[in-house]
């Protein structure tokens, strides 16, 4: 009975770390996407944007489900919470890589200027540095990986200022309306960083049993 309960936690792990890698798949498309004008690939983002609203829910009902049935405790307890905060996180990760994916779908009629292409590109290799980095600290219960996330944040962050920095060297109107999705796009990345580093302070959280903050005290998080 123990044996098949201990199976049923590695396979919820499995799920959310499988999730996780879904998130990264899609945020790679999402901004290939925009960065190509793909606007097939766009919808591709959006349509495969369900899967993991129906994976998501999956992993909490499987969750209540277990914790209902076999009463777990202390470690096991802990790991069954903290799957199904992971997951809703990834979730909300897969709802901004949508959105940069729709902004892919407005700019494409277009092409602005490249520099701003050449940091979305950047900004989000740094993203996919952090999205993979994240689904190796949960599957491999890595404390220290999971603490040096929002040191991999940083970089993220300082590339979605310098948006703003080549926002106010276009001066023509349609230029500004372009750049506006771009720098939300910008920001969208950003936020999926973000998610990431709390999912890290939930995975320390997890191997330790104690909360570690690793957002610095000024920043926000969604």
């Amino acid at each position: 009975m123990r044996e098949a309960f201990r199976q049923e936690l590695k396979d919820l792990k499995a799920e959310v770390v499988s999730i996780g890698k879904g998130v990264t798949d899609r945020t790679r498309d999402a901004v290939t996407s925009l960065v190509t004008g793909d606007v097939d690939l766009a919808e591709k983002v959006v349509a495969g944007d369900e899967e993991i609203d129906r994976r998501t829910l999956a992993v909490e009902e499987h969750s209540i489900e277990v914790i209902a049935t076999q009463f777990p405790v202390a470690r096991d307890l802990r790991l069954l919470h903290s799957l199904t905060y992971i997951a809703l996180h990834y979730e909300r990760m897969a709802d901004l890589a949508v959105n940069i994916a729709r902004a892919a779908k407005r700019t494409a009629g277009r092409r602005g200027p490249q520099t701003l292409y050449d940091l979305i590109q950047a900004q989000g290799n740094l993203v996919y540095r952090v999205l993979d980095a994240t689904c190796e600290a949960l599957e491999t219960r890595d404390v220290e990986l999971a603490r040096k996330l929002q040191d991999l944040d940083e970089p993220i962050d300082h590339l979605y200022k310098q948006f703003f920095r080549e926002l106010a060297r276009l001066q023509d109107e349609e230029d500004i309306e372009w750049a506006s999705s771009m720098v939300l796009a910008s920001r969208y990345l950003e936020r999926i960083a973000d998610n990431a580093v709390d999912i890290g302070e939930r995975i320390a959280y997890l191997v330790t049993g104690e909360f570690e903050a690793l957002h610095s005290p000024d920043e926000e998080t969604s």
